[in-house]
């Protein structure tokens, strides 16, 4: 890029001779004097004043003027920087004294600790002025910062927007800032487009002018922000559709799509113009924008981005095609838009202190999205599906070495979001408002969950004292590796609930266990009753019953008196229990044969999950086909009584369970299945019947798991055809299924193609990794042969954070925990540090779970086959 040409030939003989890559301050102006960490900011920013079209030039530049105070004389001042090249800073008195300018004349590039420091000649005096910082950047294409985003337009010419992802700290890549969640300010942004491009921001546009100095763009100005952190600043600059509503509340809503597309716009408009109401009724708090944009970014590292009046979101997030787009993507998207709808409150208009209180905006928001689309859709059965799709995962994360710590409740959020609003807070603060609203000890007890690390287990054994049963209850940290062993065992204060068959949904008992062991009686409870803890399976902790009570409990499995998501909770915990060896494996097969009559969606998805994490668990011995035959026989029952198409009255969870057993029995190989598969696929493929977006991933499943070239290369034709995103991912999802080596590679090495999008490759070579232990070597042996391109394609973020887990937790052998710590060691990747401190703890507990188990569960496997159980 020639750097000189940007600038002003007026202002090009102040260039500097230590210009680096990447933002250019080209003039910096100080009116007044600013404190190194001002309590609030105000910015005005200009951005891009010079653009090229059609971004393929990737050139931006632009202008801030920031007012600050200076509390103390100084005679230097720094800010957040990444990548800066710095030619002109002059610095001018008090606004009603620019006499006094004065020039900064050192610049000190702290590049590790993206700062820079300015010194000048002389002190600076107190008092309040301006800052004006004049810069110049580059449109990155790493997915953070100010970036392009390419895309192909319905002609097929491949065109780029401009957008941006400043979170957590990548509003310093495109424009200088004090770039911190609590020095939050208000911004008037302005930017200059070209004239047939849409601009977006934050907030409502205010005027939009021509460009005196070009007569193809245009001025676009936006109103000014509330008080904000950086992180949460947005704008894009691309080519869009849109479709708009308005929520009951009165505030605009549009959700823009690629161009031609705006028909898949209409399901997330529908979801978010529910939602904004919905908050505001319950946290009563109004959303404080006149207007909230929902926009599909083509490239787009995370799912979504919750920033204020402008989220942004992957493709597959936001759109919904009425007649190819799958059940679970319209759940997906529904759960996406209430997550990031939910930030608009908890997050931007009350932000977080610091980053080690990240949790407050992502716990309240992973939670409140189940509430939001049970509201939406109760038909969805959402809060069964939390348990299997959140709550179970926050487990296996606690139960880790290389984890971390962190009843009037909307009267609580209330006083909280009104305390806060425009501010920060704390973990303490979130608690002393709930507490405050209903006079309970909630900081005593949240303070044992999220200052330290880990969760309870709970075991309980039970004695019949004549009409009555006594419970004996102890608590000790469960650990992923087994007993804890530790000298001091952590104690929590556990809030328990327990209930009986005579009624499965209620509470006979509701405790706070605040002591290693207590006792408790139940009274009235007959002989033949079961007992279960944890009614709903809402309370953080795992629960290991006495042989005796797990027993007892069969039955309701079996006739479905248990409710669904305590069968689920039921199974869950004993698959945990199993893999820190705490109890056989063995025994939670046994259970699981049990579940032959369940027709809950859910319930079969986390069972399937545990099966999945077995088999691959067995890909490493010579015994895998027979956990494939327990599969097909846990699952043919359900399979033959769904068949493959929908029948009168089913709704959104039978097609989600149809999709989900279909996969199942097709990768493990049965034979009507596979059968079944190949012709519909034959017949989508010559167009004589296309497939329902429900079996398609099955059905592309199966046939790639037991196909040839022949079948892959079918593949990817679809997927080159393939005009809709969640066609592509759902394609490119199943790929590493295919199991001869030379297929393998040929999928690898398609992930890094330009056919796939770089956020997508990350999920191309997990699926290798996951489709087999040949795919698994292959991918590991890939990312190594590929680490420098893929890490400088991800630039350290998060997506690298997921190839590593993806790539290899699947391993169970000891030295491969050994080769993977030595792999980083020498490939430091500072942004998955705890990641690859996980997946080597993970590799160590899968070989240790093997040597423990794997004869006992080959022995019951080979009886199974010998004595098949009836049913």
């Amino acid at each position: 890029m020639d750097l000189q040409a940007l600038i002003p030939p007026n202002k090009r003989r102040d260039l500097l001779s230590f210009c680096s890559s990447g933002l250019q301050v080209s003039r910096l102006v100080l009116q007044g004097t600013p404190q190194p960490y001002p309590s609030a900011v105000f910015y005005h920013l200009q951005q891009p004043s010079h653009v090229v079209l059609p971004f393929s030039h990737p050139d931006f530049s632009g202008a801030i003027l920031s007012y600050r105070r200076v509390k103390a004389g100084t005679s230097w001042h720094h800010f957040p920087w990444i990548a800066l090249r710095v030619f002109v800073f002059l610095a001018f008195g008090t606004p009603s004294s620019y006499s006094a300018e004065i020039h900064a004349t050192g610049f000190n590039y702290q590049n590790e600790d993206e700062k820079v420091t300015l010194s000048f000649p002389s002190t600076l005096q107190t008092g309040t002025g301006t800052l004006k910082i004049d810069f110049v950047g580059e449109l990155n294409d790493k997915m953070k910062g100010f970036y392009r985003s390419k895309y192909t337009t319905p002609s097929g010419e491949v065109r780029y927007a401009a957008v941006t992802q400043f979170e957590a700290t990548d509003a310093r890549r495109a424009f200088p800032c004090w770039d911190e969640p609590a020095i939050k300010a208000t911004f008037d942004i302005s930017l200059v487009v070209p004239k047939d491009r849409v601009a977006l921001s934050n907030m409502n546009v205010i005027d939009r002018k021509p460009y005196p100095d070009d007569e193809n763009l245009v001025e676009v100005k936006f109103a000014r922000t509330p008080v904000m952190s950086t992180y949460l600043v947005a704008f894009v600059v691309g080519e869009y559709d849109f479709v708009e509503t308005r929520s009951k509340d009165g505030v605009c809503v549009r959700v823009y799509t690629p161009v031609g597309k705006a028909e898949q716009g209409k399901f997330a408009l529908e979801v978010a113009a529910k939602t904004l109401p919905f908050y505001k009724d319950y946290f009563n708090v109004p959303y404080p924008l006149p207007k909230i944009d929902l926009i599909a970014i083509a490239d787009f590292a995370a799912g979504a981005m919750e920033n204020w009046g402008l989220v942004t979101y992957r493709e597959t997030a936001l759109l919904i095609d009425p007649k190819n787009s799958c059940s679970s993507s319209r759940q997906w998207v529904a759960l996406v838009v209430g997550h990031e709808l939910a930030h608009q409150w908890f997050g931007n208009l009350v932000t977080m202190e610091w980053w080690t209180h990240l949790w407050l905006n992502e716990g309240f928001a992973s939670w409140i999205e189940y509430l939001c689309v049970d509201h939406c859709f109760p038909e969805y059965d959402i809060w069964t599906q939390f348990v299997s799709a959140d709550y179970t995962r926050a487990q296996e994360l606690d139960a880790l070495d290389n984890s971390h710590p962190i009843e009037d409740f909307k009267k609580g959020m209330n006083m909280y979001l009104t305390k806060f609003q425009q501010k920060n807070a704390a973990t303490e603060d979130l608690w002393e408002s709930l507490e405050n609203a209903s006079g309970k000890p909630i900081a005593a007890v949240m303070n044992t969950w999220t200052k330290q690390m880990g969760f309870p287990l709970i075991y309980v054994e039970a004695e019949q004292v004549e009409d009555d049963r006594l419970l004996r209850l102890s608590q000790k940290k469960f650990c992923a590796s087994g007993s804890y062993v530790g000298e001091d065992c952590p104690q929590w204060m556990v809030p328990i609930t327990i209930s009986t068959s005579e009624d499965p949904n209620q509470a006979k008992l509701k405790i706070l266990m605040d002591k290693p062991e207590m006792n408790v009686v139940l009274k009235n409870v007959k002989p033949d009753q079961w007992v279960k803890l944890n009614l709903g399976t809402v309370g953080f902790y795992r629960t290991q019953y006495s042989s005796a009570m797990l027993e007892s409990l069969l039955p309701g499995i079996r006739d479905l008196s248990l409710p669904p998501v305590d069968r689920l909770g039921l199974q869950n915990d004993l698959f945990s229990l199993a893999r820190a060896g705490i109890i056989s494996t063995v025994e939670v097969l046994k259970v699981m044969e049990a579940f032959v009559n369940e027709p809950n969606y859910t319930v079969w998805s986390d069972l399937s999950c545990n099966l999945g994490i077995l088999s691959t668990l067995l890909s490493h011995t010579d015994f895998y086909e027979e956990i494939q035959e327990f599969v097909k026989d846990v699952f043919s029952p359900i399979g033959e009584r769904l068949g493959w198409d929908p029948k009168p009255g089913e709704g959104h969870l039978d097609a989600l369970l149809r999709g989900l057993v279909l996969g199942k029995l097709g990768k493990a190989g049965h034979k009507a299945t596979l059968e079944e598969a190949r012709r519909r696929f034959k017949d989508h493929v010559e167009g004589k019947q296309i497939l329902s977006a429900d079996l398609r991933s099955p059905v592309y499943l199966t046939v790639l798991k037991h196909g040839d070239g022949t079948t892959l290369d079918i593949m990817l034709k679809l997927h080159k055809q393939a005009d809709m995103q969640e066609e592509k991912n759902r394609i490119e999802r199943v790929l590493g299924a295919t199991l001869l080596p030379d297929l393998i590679q040929k999928v690898l090495t398609f992930a890094l193609s330009e056919e796939v999008r770089p956020q997508d490759t990350v999920s191309v070579i997990g699926g290798v990794a996951g489709g087999s232990k040949h795919g698994r070597k292959a991918a590991w042996k890939f990312i190594k042969d590929n680490w420098e391109e893929l890490y400088n394609r991800y630039q350290g973020g998060f997506l690298i954070s997921r190839l590593i887990k993806l790539s290899v937790e699947g391993f169970a052998v000891d030295k491969m925990a050994g080769e993977v710590k030595a792999f980083f060691e020498s490939h430091p990747a500072p942004s998955a540090e705890r990641t690859i401190q996980q997946c080597c703890e993970n590799i160590l507990l899968n070989a240790a779970w093997l040597k423990r188990d794997a004869e006992s569960i080959h022995q019951y496997l080979l009886q199974r086959k010998a004595s098949p159980p009836t049913v």
